[in-house]
Formats: C-alpha cells, structure tokens, sequence
C-alpha cells in the first residue's frame, strides 16, 4: 500500500483528501505545518510515496520545506497546492524541486492522476531497477549516447535512466522540436508552463541547470543545452 504526507493546515480541506485517498486505496498521514512535515519526513525519509504539500502554511512556507528537503536529499515526489497559481508561485515552486502542481480548487480526480503519475515516478527512481534496452516506440528521440523516451519521461545516458518529471520532459520536448533554433525564455513559459504574464524568468534558468546535470558530460560547459545570450535556449543534438 502507498504511503502519502499531506502537508496541509486547512483542516477540512486535510480530512476531505484523507478520506477520499483512502478509498482510493492509499495510506494517508496528516500534519499541518511546514515544520511538522520537514520533521516527519526527515525521522523518516523512506516511509512515504508521495508528498502532497500546500505552499501557504503556518511558520515555513512550502517553498521553505521544498528546499530544504531537496538540500537534504529528500527527493520525495512532491505535489505542491497554490491557492493562487500565480506564475511566480508555480515557477518558484518548480525552482525549488516540487514535481507538479495544482491550483486550489482543484478536482479530484486530477489530484488522483497526478499523484498516481508521481508513484510511477517513483518506481522508476527504484534502486533495484535495472536498465532494460529501449523499447520500440515512436516517442524515443536519440543524440549521441543518449536516448528520451517520452512515453516513459525517461531519459537513458549509455547504461543508466533518469526518470524525468512532465514538466522536465515537456521542456525537453519542446527545445527537441525546435533543434537548432534560439527559444526565447519567455517562449517557454507561454508554450510550456502556460504562463502569459510578466513572470520572472531565472527560475527558467534554474530549471535548465537541472536539465544539464542529466543531459551533459560537463553541466558547466554544455554541449546539447546551450544559453543563447540574452534570448534563451537553443539545443543542439549532434554538437560538432
């Protein structure tokens, strides 16, 4: 039985997602504060699946415990709840290493899928899982030693796979779809975040040095994932 962490101080909004969770099946633990969740989870690191964790919450907010689990090397797959989804919010959260994301008020069912996407996730991260050729599929791009399949969001680096979040492999995606083309930074939040306002671009910058420490050999001196000064992105599959 999956085990799931609501971090969650509106309480009957807490009891509603325990409840219905259950019947999906899952095991549900609640605290309601960002200390209380950091404390949980640092006694035990392993005892959850899925870290369901809202942004706004008494003392540390979730952008706080976000970080502080990643700087911790709790890599918990995490959806975070905004009560907003202002695009700072949901770039900020991204930066911090949440996985996904959901605006309050949210449907259930959507809130079930993307957990259920975040277990999968989790599966994949699994210790014993052990490299399988890549599959036939018509969602597999190739470059150099490096294969991402779309369909799985994993990325295979010669013997190794690094899962990859939606957001992660979406933004893939669309730089792939665009090779050799400059994408201007504020390209990718319209086309990929959906995010049409004026929104601070740096946590693009930060999503994209997550991206090279998967994808290149020296993250400091890309080869595929390169800054085009002052515009944006440009990838390139076959660096000469």
């Amino acid at each position: 039985m999956n085990r799931i962490l609501v971090v969650e101080d509106e309480k009957h909004l807490a009891e509603g997602l325990r409840f219905n969770l259950e019947a999906e099946g899952y095991k549900v633990s609640l605290v309601d504060t960002g200390e209380a969740g950091l404390e949980t989870l640092r006694a035990e690191p392993d005892a959850f699946d899925v870290l369901v964790l809202d942004i706004m919450l008494p003392g540390k907010n979730g952008f706080e415990v976000m970080t502080e689990l990643r700087e911790g090397g709790i890599f918990i797959p995490t959806l975070m709840l905004t009560a907003r989804g202002h695009p700072d919010d949901v770039l900020k959260g991204f930066a911090a290493g949440a996985d996904d994301y959901l605006t309050k008020p949210f449907d259930l069912a959507i809130l079930i899928a993307r957990i259920r996407g975040l277990l999968r996730r989790r599966d994949w991260m699994s210790a014993s899982r052990v490299p399988a050729e890549i599959p036939a599929a018509t969602d597999v791009f190739t470059f150099g030693d490096k294969s991402v399949d779309f369909n799985l969001q994993e990325l295979r680096v010669k013997d190794q796979v690094v899962p990859l979040t939606l957001m992660e492999a979406n933004v893939l995606r669309y730089l792939i779809q665009h090779e050799g083309q400059p994408v201007p930074r504020k390209k990718l939040l319209e086309d990929v975040w959906g995010l049409h306002e004026d929104t601070d671009t740096r946590a693009i910058d930060n999503f994209m040095v997550r991206l090279r420490r998967y994808i290149e050999d020296e993250p400091g001196r890309p080869r595929h994932m390169l800054t085009v000064r002052g515009v944006g992105y440009r990838f390139v599959a076959e660096p000469k």
